[in-house]
């Protein structure tokens, strides 16, 4: 419950909000972020006002144009994290902590950078969501534990999203 109550306040007076889901499809678990965006698109996130769901696979520096164009009041990363907890637990990360959290590293560039270029060029919130893999050897299919997490966290992001009272603009 202290995760919906972080997400919650965090999201207070989001006007547009930007989820990234970031992994490598062939590292199995390292999929995790991007399994989360492909629900969110299912369940009709994308339909939601003020929200955009992008799949940015294992080079998420590739949207970064697009990210910083829509000029998003917030971004949420989802992305694989080794915080030394149980296979599937989620985890938020602070920009400042992805900078040196143990991000599953799989990607071009670390996300502690693109939290940053995000921040200095779109003047975006941003927060890291991080679950914690349980397999990144090559291969495709999450595993069950992280699955369920991958399930879980997509409704209540698309119930959160979906809730939000956007700040009236004057």
């Amino acid at each position: 419950m202290e995760l919906v109550k972080q997400l919650r306040e965090w999201l207070a007076g989001a006007e547009k909000v930007v989820v990234l889901g970031v992994g490598n499809p062939l590292r199995r678990d390292d999929a995790v972020g991007l399994a989360v965006a492909r629900r969110l698109k299912e369940l009709g996130a994308d339909a939601i006002e003020g929200v955009c769901v992008l799949e940015a696979g294992s080079a998420p520096e590739n949207l970064l144009g697009k990210v910083v164009s829509l000029k998003p009041s917030h971004v949420i990363i989802v992305d694989a994290a080794a915080h030394g907890s149980r296979p599937g637990s989620i985890r938020l990360i602070r920009p400042g902590d992805a900078r040196s959290a143990h991000l599953v590293s799989t990607h071009t560039l670390p996300l502690g950078f693109l939290c940053s270029y995000i921040e200095r060029e779109a003047r975006s919130r941003i927060i890291v969501i991080g679950i914690q893999p349980a397999d990144i050897g090559l291969g495709e299919g999450l595993s069950p534990e992280v699955d369920l997490a991958a399930r879980e966290l997509a409704k209540l992001l698309y119930e959160l999203l979906a809730s939000r009272r956007p700040k009236c603009s004057t």
